[in-house]
């Protein structure tokens, strides 16, 4: 029997992309290569264990610029967005988004960072996207910067630990707000936050120079201090525009302890400070709390500082909060079985079932993050990221049979309607994705997660012909009658 959910009538129901998961057009117009655009595909014989593409060393990295050792690079391909973007916005408004979540590559506007001048080039491809959507009747959210910052900056200027990349970033942000701020509403400076970090961890050799790690993340509180502030650039400067506001976006790392053990309770709240509430607590309260500023001692981290950035900090703090959310993790004082996360690995959990990926799946576990975050903000709340990632084939009728993705959508569409009726100001949801890209973390097409699927294999092979899965109809189905 149908069950029909309740949501407020004026609720932002949307998907979300990124410009290296979907543009392609790698050097089209004058734009640079990416950090993420680095990072040749690397086949898995183990789909939970994400390792193999998490070794790569400096000469790797120069290497791929001219493609020497002749690799596949997904994310410089994508899946053609930079040329078939009215047919796919046309898609989104079938499918009844209300709102579209998209990136901006800033290689595209700002080539090597430390140019005197924009790229017109790139700013015109933007401004014909958002033409389309206000001609769609879509909402635009805009992410600044979705990890992708170029390269050149990555390699003459030792990327975000430069104090000086905070000018180039805000310099190409008030650009964008400039140029957009009548067809884009709402502004995210930077995509998950705290993963930028591990981003940024990526890049770092360690001191045997054999290899880059993600274990680096000490050394990146100064990175994420300078996007810290960079973030409140842009605060601070969309004050002038009365119609734009500006959030934060956070991989949300839900966690459990494992069991009722008080070790490992504490354990889980001890870990959840840093891990997670750390980035909302600075960019909503406006300072660093009290635990960040403990732990910085207890590990010996020194976060250099300039005059006048915590005024900054406390002065803007962001209007609303959006996250992703995907999963739920467990922790335990002494580490138990682990799986695959968001980019890392997690405690698993054994009340869950999980994805091919090991992404564990948890729908209640966004109703209890919804009243969390809303018990410790009191900001609007908006879901930027949920979906699920599956092998996916076409079947002889030209559409894919998801009714995993179907059924989980549903159930997370269920307990966001639960915590609204809780009293949570959840004002929208944004699904990743409403179209298949190729995979952030396995950098892969294979890795399915829209309601579109898009004819092209790991390296690129195929029509790149749309197609619509069975989930596109349910949702479409779902926006006019709220019924699951």
């Amino acid at each position: 029997m149908a069950k029909k959910l309740e949501f407020p009538k004026n609720f932002l129901w949307g998907g979300a992309t990124a410009a290296s998961q979907i543009e392609g057009a790698y050097d089209v117009d004058g734009k640079s290569l990416s950090i993420l655009e680095m990072i040749p595909f690397m086949e898995l014989k183990d789909r939970k264990d994400l390792s193999a593409t998490r070794k790569l060393t400096k000469q790797d990295l120069l290497d791929s610029i001219e493609n020497k050792k002749g690799l596949h690079y997904p994310k410089r391909y994508g899946i053609d967005f930079y040329h078939r973007y009215k047919e796919d916005i046309a898609l989104f408004k079938e499918a009844g988004l209300k709102i579209f979540r998209m990136s901006v590559a800033w290689g595209r506007i700002f080539p090597n960072g430390d140019e005197k001048e924009q790229n017109q080039k790139g700013l015109e491809f933007y401004r014909n996207v958002f033409k389309e959507c206000k001609a769609q009747g879509l909402e635009v959210m805009v992410t600044i910067n979705h990890f992708d910052t170029p390269f050149p900056i990555m390699q003459n200027y030792g990327g975000w630990k430069n104090r000086k990349v905070i000018d180039m970033y805000f310099k190409y942000a008030k650009v964008l707000i400039d140029e957009f701020n009548e067809y884009v509403k709402y502004w995210l400076p930077f995509n998950e936050i705290n993963l930028a970090v591990l981003i940024s961890a990526f890049f770092v050799e360690d001191k045997s120079g054999n290899k880059t790690t993600f274990e680096k993340i000490n050394e990146s509180y100064q990175d994420l201090h300078h996007q810290f502030i960079a973030q409140t650039k842009v605060v601070e400067y969309a004050k002038k525009f009365k119609n734009i506001q500006v959030g934060c976006m956070v991989a949300n790392s839900t966690t459990y302890a494992l069991d009722c053990n008080p070790v490992n309770v504490f354990e889980n709240q001890q870990k959840e400070l840093m891990k997670k509430l750390f980035y909302y607590d600075v960019m909503i309260k406006g300072e660093y709390p009290w635990y960040s500023i403990k732990y910085f001692e207890d590990n010996n981290i020194k976060i250099l500082k300039e005059p006048g950035d915590d005024q900054l900090l406390k002065n803007n703090p962001v209007e609303f909060i959006t996250f992703s959310y995907y999963m739920s993790s467990t922790i335990a004082k002494e580490e138990g079985e682990l799986t695959e996360g968001n980019l890392m690995k997690l405690g698993k959990n054994p009340f869950l079932e999980a994805t091919e990926w090991g992404w564990q799946i948890d729908p209640i576990g966004l109703r209890y993050t919804l009243n969390q975050l809303w018990d410790r903000y009191h900001v609007p709340l908006f879901i930027s990221e949920n979906g699920i990632g599956m092998l996916e084939k076409l079947n002889n009728k030209n559409t894919v049979e998801d009714d995993y993705r179907i059924d989980y959508l549903a159930r997370h569409f269920e307990q966001m309607s639960l915590a609204i009726k809780d009293g949570v100001n959840l004002f929208g949801y944004t699904m990743w994705t409403p179209i298949d890209v190729v995979s952030a973390g396995s950098n892969e097409m294979s890795k399915r997660y829209g309601l579109i699927y898009v004819d092209y294999d790991d390296y690129h092979k195929g029509t790149g012909n749309r197609f619509k899965k069975k989930s596109f109809n349910w949702f479409k189905k779902f926006m006019n009658t709220s019924e699951i």
